[in-house]
């Protein structure tokens, strides 16, 4: 039981995440060793495949010797302005220097989660567990039969009724010439509820989803007047198979690794700080306490 406990432990992810982590802390010191009064700009090689591979990112090719070439010079001119700025002291109560340096430790966590490369079963759980973000919405397709209220008043749904009894008895009627004028069509194909709902409103929307198909149907009131409606054909929601949304189910689970990545990252740091906010309130709100808990607390010091 115990091999096992440790087995799926070292399997774990974030683990792995963390081992990485620390690894590229460890190479970012070695790589920026050199003190900020030293008069030493070393650029090693590891740093020039950096700039390669930066390069390659954004162009989708290997720079040519000139490219690096002028990389390399304008790395060499950063490296000596910003040494020269910390020596100053430029860098502090600057708050765009502070957003940038964090910034900058945000994107550590974003390339150690980006390593990470999902398994069919990872996709395969996070399409059906976020199966909302997936799925194919439900359509149908309908014809109408429309009888108005300005033209009928208060006799609309009697004369919808007895239109109603005419088609059921006789569904090869020509309906266009049942139909009250109006500014929609008498037909519509493979249309959404989203859709639906955004020409009729929602009650008529839920309601002729809910109408089965073949048969005349109704009546079913909308802004307009009274409609009968004929379903010919439906398919309800669905959640497609994974072969055809793979790299859209890819894309949003690198993305949550990135963002779970992120936090485990940040709180990682923040334990080896000890935080002292001086305003109670804000304190206690950072904290999560609620007032009952910080007055108790209070009271037991």
């Amino acid at each position: 039981m115990k091999n096992s406990k440790f087995h799926r432990f070292l399997r774990d992810p974030l683990l792995h995440f963390l081992l990485i982590g620390g690894a590229m802390f460890l190479l970012y010191n070695q790589l920026n060793e050199a003190p900020l009064d030293s008069k030493q700009i070393v650029i090693n090689q590891a740093q020039i495949n950096h700039l390669k591979a930066l390069w390659k990112r954004k162009s989708q090719r290997q720079p040519t010797q000139f490219e690096l070439n002028s990389m390399v010079k304008q790395f060499i001119r950063e490296e000596v302005m910003v040494r020269e700025a910390l020596k100053m002291g430029l860098n502090q109560n600057d708050g765009v220097i502070r957003r940038r340096l964090a910034q900058k430790m945000e994107f550590i966590s974003a390339d150690i989660a980006a390593l990470a490369e999902p398994t069919e079963t990872q996709l395969a759980d996070y399409l059906k567990s976020h199966s909302e973000n997936f799925a194919q919405p439900a359509y149908l397709s309908f014809e109408q039969v429309f009888a108005s209220y300005d033209k009928h008043d208060k006799q609309t749904q009697a004369y919808a009724a007895s239109l109603l009894k005419k088609l059921q008895e006789k569904p090869a009627t020509n309906i266009s010439k049942l139909s009250d004028s109006i500014m929609l069509d008498q037909q519509y194909l493979q249309i959404t509820q989203h859709d639906i709902t955004r020409i009729f409103g929602k009650a008529f929307a839920s309601k002729i989803f809910s109408l089965p198909v073949g048969d005349w149907q109704g009546p079913v009131t909308s802004g307009y007047g009274v409609h009968l409606i004929r379903i010919n054909h439906k398919v309800e929601k669905k959640l497609p198979p994974l072969n055809t949304v793979r790299e859209k189910v890819r894309a949003e689970w690198m993305a949550q690794q990135r963002r779970d990545m992120d936090k485990t990252f940040y709180e990682t740091l923040r334990q080896s700080y000890e935080i002292i906010i001086e305003d109670a309130a804000v304190n206690n709100a950072i904290a999560g306490k609620t007032m009952t808990q910080a007055s108790i607390e209070n009271q037991a010091n």
